[in-house]
């Protein structure tokens, strides 16, 4: 069995080593495919992903799954979606998922995904997320709890009225791209939760209850600068897949929006 995790990445030498590291180090019986997208950087990413890859073709690191085939290009793409669509194309997994270059899986991550998705008849799952700062220091503990109690208590409904799941923990089968297809590439900040949509309306997740990935949250990452302009996308999209069944669900997607934007003003002018 065979896991992919796609990384897209621009000018994220501070972080993206410890994002390679907790992708590499993953335990359990499966062969994994760790796919690399850059951007055209230019600052030290490429010469921290050529380090790993060298590292791995001398067997300088151990391997504690079955294989790992380790990939990276350089090139420039339309957005992020773009060059996560392309590899979604070319990858050749069972299981995938795509991990930002600033965030990290935990140890045993891809093993719980296997234990709850692979051995199961459901078609995606998503879990547990901790929020991290520049240290890998856990931050903002109660936003974890919150979106932990609205994440144990899942619904299609739910989720139109905010979205709570976190990206990097979420991981589906190969077999459901024939109905869901690919990310939306006109979406550039919300096609994540354009694509859980989607994805929910046709199959139900199955919920990680562990713990799987760390969120990097600093104030000029993307949902760091443009937080407004994210949920405001997000409310968009709601509006767009409620339809006249969930006329409620979307009512308190608007409401949630300006408590959200008013907690994170607070959050950002606290610098916090």
């Amino acid at each position: 069995m065979k896991i992919s995790i796609i990384t897209p990445s621009f000018n994220q030498s501070e972080f993206i080593e410890r994002t390679i590291l907790s992708v590499i180090s993953q335990s359990w019986d499966f062969e994994l495919e760790y796919i690399i997208m850059d951007w055209w950087s230019n600052d030290w990413s490429l010469e921290i992903i050529k380090k790993y890859e060298n590292l791995l073709i001398r067997w300088k690191i151990e391997i504690n799954c079955t294989k790992i085939d380790f990939i990276w290009k350089s090139e420039k793409d339309k957005w992020q979606s773009d060059a996560i669509n392309k590899w979604l194309k070319l990858a050749t997994w069972d299981i995938v998922a795509y991990l930002n270059s600033d965030d990290t899986h935990i140890p045993w991550a891809l093993q719980k995904v296997i234990d709850y998705l692979w051995n199961s008849d459901k078609k995606w799952s998503y879990g547990k997320c901790r929020i991290i700062d520049k240290f890998d220091i856990e931050i903002r503990k109660w936003i974890t709890l919150y979106k932990n109690i609205l994440g144990r208590n899942f619904s299609y409904s739910k989720l139109l009225t905010e979205n709570y799941i976190s990206q990097m923990t979420v991981f589906w089968k190969r077999e459901i791209m024939d109905d869901i297809w690919y990310f939306n590439e006109n979406e550039h900040l919300c096609m994540d939760y354009e694509y859980w949509l989607r994805l929910w309306s046709k199959y139900n997740p199955v919920y990680i209850s562990e713990y799987i990935a760390n969120f990097r949250f600093y104030q000029t990452s993307k949902s760091g600068s443009r937080f407004k302009i994210q949920f405001k996308d997000e409310l968009r999209l709601a509006e767009k897949y409620a339809g006249w069944k969930y006329k409620f669900s979307l009512l308190l997607h608007s409401f949630n929006y300006y408590k959200i934007v008013f907690i994170y003003k607070i959050l950002s002018f606290l610098k916090i």
